[in-house]
């Protein structure tokens, strides 16, 4: 019983967040958080290779589902792009991820 309840509180938290979203695809969420996404991957990109002249290339962006914790389904969709920066004969890559909710969005890396 435990398993079957788990499994229509997942289906139900599935469909809220549908309804929620407006059926937005998910080209369209990526497309939206994408300037975000780059603009904080070469922000931290100019100041870590002291080149604020430096820009930035998404190199492939997905997005990546809530995690399932616990008995319950929880967490936020996110977009996730890996963005190449580039500036001063130097390069770095960073994955920016971008949650579904806000208008914020972090640069983790990065990844040389």
């Amino acid at each position: 019983m435990n398993g079957r309840r788990r499994l229509v509180r997942g289906a139900v938290w599935s469909l809220t967040v549908l309804l929620v979203a407006g059926c937005v695809t998910p080209a369209q969420f990526l497309d939206k958080k994408q300037e975000m996404a780059v603009k904080t991957a070469v922000t931290r990109g100019q100041f870590e290779l002291s080149c604020p002249t430096a820009t930035g290339e998404v190199l492939s962006r997905e997005i990546v589902q809530p995690v399932m914790m616990g008995p319950w389904v929880g967490g936020v969709q996110r977009g996730e792009y890996t963005v190449g920066v580039s500036g001063c004969d130097k390069k770095m890559v960073f994955t920016v991820i971008c949650p579904d909710y806000g208008e914020g969005c972090f640069a983790a890396g990065p990844g040389r």
